[in-house]
């Protein structure tokens, strides 16, 4: 979980694609934790998957913990 966390801080503030266990988001990274990461999503933005009960339209925040993610790309 380390790893991703300093993966996490090397993109701040830069649109990213993340893969997690439970799909796909794409953002800006905006925050950091040890716990999660914090991406901001626009209207255009791409989000399949479950988390936390569901994607909420309007909500522009999405909080995703560092020990699901698999992967992140830049875009």
């Amino acid at each position: 979980m380390e790893e991703m966390y300093h993966l996490c801080r090397g993109h701040m503030n830069r649109r990213v694609r993340i893969h997690t266990r439970c799909g796909c988001f794409e953002g800006v990274i905006v925050d950091l934790d040890w716990d999660n990461v914090y991406l901001r999503t626009s209207g255009d933005a791409r989000i399949s998957g479950w988390f936390g009960g569901g994607f909420t339209p309007g909500f522009d925040i999405v909080a995703l913990s560092l020990f699901t993610l698999l992967a992140i790309a830049l875009i």
